[in-house]
């Protein structure tokens, strides 16, 4: 099978390396096949580079599960670098893909002993309680993990969706919370927010509902995923017992614009797009309030 990077010689590929390192693609496929079919035999010539090229192979082979040429690389890294903390990360990691969990453990251990400010190693930690399905076990780390890092949207992100998978929803909107004060402009944030309101139920939740997905649509209006929440959530309004005669009418009347407004973005698409189209008449069809 040809390939484009067939006629590249070993500079060319030295050169395309890096260039994805540092731009921060892995390319983790490509890598590992230039390395074996080009570089491989010419890595004595690449002078302190080599250590940089082995690094990246390494994390590559790991992305790939190469699990035999991730380790050809970590022996000489190792061997080069004793006492590297990102080395002995690479390391944690290889026993991690070996599924050597309490092995790995031990070695971020000892990582997170030598540098208690290194966020990478108690991460990696996370993972492996994740990989384990030790969820509760997790949350408590990752808990942990924020109240040194409280900065860290990702990990917020990542704790958010570990709540959500014990179905512990108020605490998943927490999080939520945390993330609006650190990005207040971020639709997606807004409409997550909304969501997991959504699914708390009740009135109270669902009238927040509505406002955090009009929040999602006023700094993206072609966020279609918000407008079709704003849309289940004004039809359950304002067919609630709670709800009063001037909240029904209001609900109805922003369900009705919602409704217009998706079918008005559904029909701007190309003709590729019809049968998507279909689908949202029919669903509006099924959600019709009688006023």
């Amino acid at each position: 099978m040809t390939s484009e990077y067939d006629e590249f010689a070993w500079t060319d590929v030295r050169e395309l390396f890096r260039v994805w390192r540092e731009n921060n693609e892995r390319k983790s496929k490509d890598v590992v096949d230039l390395w074996e079919s080009t570089l491989k035999s010419k890595v004595d010539n690449l002078g302190n580079e080599k250590y940089l090229v082995l690094e990246q192979v390494c994390i590559a082979a790991l992305d790939c599960y190469r699990l035999s040429l991730a380790e050809q690389c970590l022996k000489v890294l190792m061997t080069e670098f004793p006492g590297s903390l990102r080395v002995h990360k690479y390391h944690a990691m290889h026993l991690e893909a070996l599924e050597m969990y309490d092995e790995a453990v031990e070695v971020l251990d000892s990582i997170i002993k030598r540098d208690e400010t290194n966020a990478a190693p108690r991460k990696r930690r996370i993972a492996i309680f994740k990989a384990r399905g030790q969820i509760t076990e997790a949350i408590k780390e990752l808990t942990e993990y924020l109240k040194k890092f409280m900065s860290d949207q990702e990990a917020w992100h990542e704790l958010c969706d570990l709540y959500l998978q014990e179905q512990d929803y108020s605490k998943a909107a927490f999080c939520m919370e945390e993330l609006i004060l650190h990005n207040p402009h971020s639709h997606l944030i807004y409409q997550r927010y909304a969501e997991i309101k959504y699914s708390q139920g009740g009135y109270e939740n669902m009238e927040l509902a509505k406002s955090y997905f009009c929040q999602a649509i006023k700094l993206n209006p072609n966020n279609i995923r918000a407008l079709y929440g704003l849309l289940l959530v004004t039809n359950h309004l304002a067919s609630s017992l709670k709800s009063t005669a001037p909240k029904k009418k209001e609900a109805i009347k922003l369900s009705e614009w919602v409704a217009k407004r998706l079918d008005s973005l559904y029909k701007s698409k190309g003709p590729q797009e019809k049968e998507d189209i279909k689908v949202v008449e029919d669903l509006l069809s099924q959600l019709q309030i009688e006023a």
